[in-house]
């Protein structure tokens, strides 16, 4: 890809979730694309890990532990990463944890962890690396949410609804900092194939019956949405601020294709 065409050749991005299927394809996309990139998980990649994330890397990259639920982590993390690799561009907010349950037997700290991590986590990680955007007056925050932030995913205790909460973080964060030149804007995706989500398609009847859902006829690859990411954070997005972007082969709009119809002789 161009450089120039792009735009974030040489730029900083912080991408958190970085050893989650999105979260590695978004590492290697940027990196392909000369970004510096500082991969952050609450584990450190590994060498073997990160030498499968820099084959085709034109940008340098730092990996880091990082538990976006931790104020003090976040914190030094940040620094590490403006000490290491300079000044923040972009951040990718990745990270997430889901946790099974009815609501109503979920355990109430397992909903509290989930929205300390997928909610207050990208606050926390927005507020810790936009001060380097805001000062020197430009930047991108890239959330990735999801279709169950609009369509209610049941039995999955409180990822809904920190999903639906991250589309409102998003929009608050793009009118609040987009007179310090810092744009934020979210991700949907929908059914994406990842190491989390390959339970599901073990079954062959349950992987054909899906990709029967989904107007394109395919599940998503983690490279669907790394893709956008790029471009959300690159100079050809420059005017986009408080958008959502469903990445979902229109699956989401496929609502009234369910439903039965009669036969037409």
């Amino acid at each position: 890809m161009n450089d120039t065409w792009l735009g974030i050749a040489g730029r900083v991005v912080a991408v958190t979730g970085a050893n989650g299927g999105i979260g590695r394809a978004t590492v290697r996309a940027l990196l392909e694309n000369g970004a510096h990139v500082a991969m952050l998980d609450r584990q450190a990649l590994s060498p073997d890990e990160v030498a499968g994330l820099r084959a085709n890397a034109r940008g340098e990259y730092l990996s880091l532990a990082c538990d976006v639920a931790n104020d003090d982590q976040v914190a030094a993390t940040a620094e590490i990463v403006r000490r290491q690799l300079g000044n923040c561009f972009a951040l990718v907010n990745n990270a997430a944890v889901s946790v099974q349950g009815h609501l109503d037997a979920i355990d109430i700290a397992d909903w509290q962890r989930q929205i300390d991590i997928n909610l207050t986590g990208y606050l926390r990680c927005a507020r810790a690396f936009g001060q380097s955007m805001q000062a020197q007056g430009e930047g991108a925050i890239v959330h990735i949410a999801s279709i169950a932030g609009s369509n209610p995913q049941p039995f999955s205790g409180a990822y809904s609804t920190t999903k639906a909460a991250i589309l409102m973080l998003s929009r608050q964060l793009a009118v609040e900092w987009g007179p310090q030149g810092v744009r934020s804007n979210a991700i949907s995706p929908g059914l994406i194939r990842t190491p989390l989500s390959e339970p599901y398609y073990v079954d062959s009847q349950v992987r054909e019956q899906r990709e029967n859902a989904v107007p394109q006829r395919r599940i998503g690859m983690s490279e669907d949405i790394a893709n956008v990411v790029v471009f959300l954070v690159s100079n050809r997005s420059a005017y986009v601020n408080g958008a959502e972007i469903v990445v979902d082969g229109g699956f989401a709009q496929s609502l009234m294709s369910h439903i039965p119809r009669p036969r037409r002789a």
